[in-house]
């Protein structure tokens, strides 16, 4: 259902986005009449301004949303979706009150492009290929994690994929484990990307591998585990990262979780303070993927071990500006687990 009360929480109104595949919600009063919309975009900014979740759904929606008339022409509806690039166009009557909506994709088969293409990302993508993969233990016993199969292409081109339509043209894999199965397959492949292959002679953790970087990479560079895929628009989380002068980022994603058992406070003497039935949480959780200032690499030792959280506390103690970048739990994958693989292939079927 995507209709909302302004009074519900901008948690809830995260997990309706998340549970329905609309990508806009229409905020409604008691009486069906719309008042505004809210996309993920309205939630995002909100999060970017004051770092919370919490909050209600009144502070943030948009109050002057694009709509149609009840009666209003087919074509006259179809004009008022491309030329302003609405998701979706609520339908109301001369009350004003919804009495239906129509979608973007009744119409165009391709999506809304959220990126414009002359704006063209010109910095180069990491891509962390030398792990061993256990989670996806017997498959990795065969193959490196980068080459899991999704349709016709292997998880690290879809990667790549989700960077170059945003311009990216340079891309760096970090190779270990298996990483001359990685190197051969890229280089029997035809391509219209560059890639160059990194070695590390020892397992250096999810952020080590970066010091072998410090002579080819002079600007700013994003960096990114070889199984997680993102639906996110690059363009804007750079442009972000540049308007507030940040040093590192992390893209984030925004989980709910609800435990199945009531929770129970004790005090002295285990005594009962409270019990809290079934609660719900909602955090931002790291997703794996990265944006950082060339001068981040300093700040990893040669040929040492060290994990991406380690070098963000490390970053913290120098009083470096670290951000948070929020997006949907819905355009987040985690392709190193059985069950999100599982997730991906239904969602490409």
């Amino acid at each position: 259902m995507i209709y909302i009360n302004p009074t519900i929480s901008i948690k809830d109104a995260l997990k309706r986005l998340d549970d329905t595949a609309e990508k806009v919600l229409l905020v409604v009063d008691e009486n069906n009449i719309l008042l505004g919309t809210l996309t993920d975009g309205d939630i995002r900014r909100y999060i970017l301004k004051t770092g919370m979740i919490e909050g209600i759904v009144e502070s943030i929606y948009n109050p002057n949303p694009i709509y149609a008339l009840e009666g209003q022409l087919e074509d006259e509806i179809k004009s008022m979706i491309f030329k302003n690039k609405v998701e979706i166009l609520p339908v109301v009557n001369d009350k004003k009150q919804v009495i239906g909506f129509h979608r973007w994709t009744d119409f165009y088969e391709r999506e809304i492009e959220d990126y414009s293409p002359s704006e063209k990302l010109d910095i180069p993508v990491v891509i962390m290929a030398g792990g061993k993969g256990t989670r996806l233990d017997p498959f990795t016993r065969v193959l490196p994690k980068a080459l899991v199969p999704f349709k016709e292409k292997t998880i690290s081109e879809h990667i790549i994929d989700s960077f170059k339509k945003f311009g990216v043209q340079k891309f760096y894999f970090t190779l270990n484990f298996k990483g001359k199965v990685i190197e051969s397959y890229f280089n029997s492949i035809q391509k219209d990307y560059e890639i160059e292959f990194i070695w590390e002679e020892e397992f250096l953790g999810t952020a080590g591998s970066l010091s072998l970087l410090i002579d080819k990479i002079n600007n700013d560079f994003f960096v990114t585990n070889c199984d997680i895929l993102l639906n996110v628009n690059y363009n804007k989380v750079y442009k972000y990262y540049k308007e507030v002068d940040a040093f590192f980022a992390s893209i984030t994603s925004i989980r709910h979780y609800a435990i199945p058992y009531g929770i129970v406070y004790t005090g002295e003497q285990s005594i009962i303070k409270k019990i809290e039935e079934k609660p719900e949480h909602t955090f931002q959780i790291n997703t794996g993927v990265y944006l950082l200032n060339k001068k981040v690499l300093d700040y990893i030792s040669e040929n040492t071990y060290i994990d991406m959280p380690q070098l963000i506390d490390r970053l913290l103690e120098e009083n470096k500006k670290v951000i948070a970048y929020p997006i949907n739990e819905k355009d987040y994958i985690d392709i190193g687990q059985w069950e999100e693989y599982r997730k991906f292939m239904k969602i490409f079927e």
